[in-house]
């Protein structure tokens, strides 16, 4: 395993991240396919043996079981010091704010409720799960330092954003003296590389640790043409995200298993290699020993420039999807709304 910082932070951390996403109790979830405790622990475990000191979980997975399971195996398996755990908390429900809990209030609960699911008297990176259009950043900023200022969070990360939010959010904190965001987790993998138009170019100028999710495409990086799996055929949101593009990726899947014939290893390997030439730390779900022992071999292969570009020719625009969608509508709704505010004050 090798490893490296976080960004600008202290945080050392494995150049494979462990997802946590598959890991709950599929009753308390939206998802058919997640293991139960004792398979995730397996697991957790053989991440650790391999080498792998970074896992990333959050408060909405499977009803907060994630943390859970995640939790007590690292407890079991590892000194708290020796592992670098990332969670993530959701925005505030329309519930929460008809009540008047404030973005600070939110944060402090959500925080303390993961806490008490990880059995941890800190995180290390707190993340920003996605975007809160109904809540001043100002109010998320303070409500993260706060935490961080307490001693229970030691950085903060961001999920599912845009270039311009991260930087914004950025430049409000070192205006008010706040902590800065010291990582991104976005949708970033060798079938969908929107990240590369603006967030790769601002983290690298900014060091800014990138920490994608779906590193393998929901498993279609990993699977040869005709191959599937219970995951492929039941994770109905990974279809959602590249069913309608898989024509025009089905030529890159196969340059990747093209060249994991020829290097004599993995597609994901193959796969994972070429983020790792890109990333800090891609967020590698497994469910399997062999996917996470799979990851942990990518870290010791080494791509030409030559095979890079072999793998990026053919790659073509996509149209955001998933939660990045959304963000666009929600970002053209207000822009809307502005638009209109502006208009009548020109009256």
């Amino acid at each position: 395993m090798k490893y490296t910082k976080l960004g600008r932070s202290d945080l050392t951390v494995s150049r494979i991240c462990l997802g946590c996403m598959g890991f709950g109790d599929a009753q308390s979830g939206q998802h058919s396919w997640t293991l139960d405790e004792t398979n995730s622990r397996a697991i957790i475990r053989r991440s650790l043996e391999l080498g792998v000191n970074f896992f990333d979980t959050a408060i909405a997975y499977q009803g907060g079981t994630s943390e859970q399971y995640l939790g007590r195996a690292l407890q079991d398996f590892a000194r708290r010091d020796q592992v670098v755990v990332a969670t993530k908390f959701l925005p505030r429900t329309n519930e929460g704010i008809a009540a008047g809990i404030s973005g600070q209030e939110h944060i402090r609960r959500m925080l303390e409720k993961s806490l008490q699911n990880l059995g941890m008297d800190y995180v290390d990176l707190y993340i920003y799960h996605m975007w809160d259009y109904q809540t001043p950043l100002y109010d998320i900023l303070d409500g993260l330092n706060r935490a961080v200022q307490a001693g229970k969070v030691r950085y903060i990360g961001i999920s599912n954003c845009f270039a311009w939010q991260l930087c914004k959010a950025n430049a409000l904190a070192d205006k008010e003296g706040f902590a800065r965001f010291v990582s991104v987790q976005g949708h970033y993998n060798l079938i969908f590389r929107e990240e590369e138009r603006e967030m790769a170019p601002y983290c690298r100028e900014e060091n800014i640790a990138m920490t994608p999710y779906s590193a393998l495409a929901g498993g279609r990086l990993s699977k040869h043409p005709g191959e599937t799996s219970r995951r492929l055929r039941e994770d109905s949101y990974a279809r959602f995200k590249y069913d309608a593009a898989q024509d025009q990726d089905a030529p890159i899947l196969d340059r990747v298993a093209e060249l994991a014939e020829r290097r004599g290893v993995s597609m994901t390997e193959i796969a994972l290699a070429w983020l790792l030439t890109k990333v800090t730390a891609p967020v590698v779900g497994a469910t399997k020993l062999s996917q996470i022992e799979g990851a942990a071999k990518a870290t010791d292969l080494e791509l030409t420039a030559q095979e890079c570009a072999y793998l990026e020719e053919l790659y073509t625009p996509h149209p955001l999807v998933g939660v990045m969608a959304q963000n666009t509508a929600a970002t053209a709704q207000k822009e809307h709304v502005w638009s209109a505010a502006d208009s009548r004050r020109n009256h």
